[in-house]
């Protein structure tokens, strides 16, 4: 990390336990998410409009957290084109998702973003120049074919919202390559408060103008935690790497999967379907391959370092 810094990240601590359960708190107000923002959409509010809340509330979140310990220096970013890159990736990713919950199952929604760190092994190639073996390059392959497999596009099931899907899973894996360029060049606080500000900002214009009010109190609460999901999401994400390694941390996504089945029957009555199922665990096994893959390769390097 750059010297200029001020030395005001907290300290990591080796509580493994502890870190695993706030992820998967995070994981849990997630999908508090999407599945506030298909009700919202449902009830007839615009998918721009939900996008903005989300953003906003995560935006002033984070402004609350970070400004009284760091002060202006949250704001101030060390590479400012690559974290603006980085911010445009991750909300307009974020629309794409919105606007395809209209039309598909959370469940569908979920699972095909599990391919983000398929997506990332392959992406990671040109853009961070990393060097991938066939192995990886097969748990890629397999990955995409549990895409198939959920989409179905040769089958009745199919809808062309899901290709809105392939556009935010192409958007939320540049997000991610885009972290790792930033990573130790970059605090954490200033990429949440850039993340959610720049989204906040490019958003408010548009979605004023068309603001529906919702119609019933229940909206109305939902339209209000939907930030508080995706802001209190993120810090416990956060908090979750400064407790245990990432590489310990990244395999407590795909408990997503059945909460999203779970948030999908209670909420709206629908329950995934078998391709879903299949498709989601033929991605899984190829994320958790790669995942297992980077995390042997971290530890050698780190052996030969030693």
């Amino acid at each position: 990390m750059s010297s200029s810094l001020p030395k005001i990240v907290a300290p990591r601590e080796d509580k493994v336990g502890l870190g695993v359960a706030m992820m998967a708190l995070a994981i849990l107000l997630f999908t508090g998410i999407d599945t506030s923002a298909k009700w919202l959409i449902l009830a007839g509010l615009p998918a721009l409009q939900v996008v903005f809340v989300r953003y906003l509330v995560h935006f002033l979140l984070s402004l609350g957290l970070f400004l009284p310990s760091e002060g202006m220096n949250a704001l101030r970013s060390n590479s400012p084109w690559k974290e603006l890159l980085r911010a445009l990736f991750l909300f307009i990713s974020t629309i794409c998702n919105f606007t395809s919950l209209k039309y598909l199952p959370i469940t569908i929604t979920t699972t095909i973003m599990f391919a983000v760190p398929v997506v990332v092994t392959l992406l990671a190639i040109p853009v961070l120049g990393e060097k991938v073996g066939i192995r990886r390059v097969l748990a890629v392959c397999t990955g995409f074919i549990g895409v198939l497999v959920v989409m179905q596009p040769w089958g009745t099931g199919f809808h062309p919202a899901m290709f809105l899907n392939i556009v935010a899973l192409i958007l939320a894996a540049m997000y991610f390559v885009m972290t790792r360029l930033l990573a130790g060049i970059e605090r954490n606080s200033t990429m949440q408060i850039w993340s959610s500000g720049v989204a906040a900002v490019c958003l408010a214009p548009v979605a004023l103008p068309m603001w529906v009010w919702p119609a019933l109190p229940i909206d109305y609460f939902v339209l209000g935690i939907i930030g508080l999901f995706g802001g209190f999401g993120h810090i416990c994400a956060t908090y979750a790497h400064r407790l245990a390694d990432a590489s310990i941390l990244s395999p407590v996504i795909y408990i997503q999967l059945f909460l999203a089945a779970a948030a999908s029957y209670l909420v709206f009555g629908t329950l995934p379907t078998l391709w879903t199922l299949v498709g989601g665990l033929i991605i899984i096994a190829s994320g958790i391959y790669i995942w297992q893959r980077e995390r042997a390769k971290a530890m050698n390097a780190q052996k030969r370092a030693g």
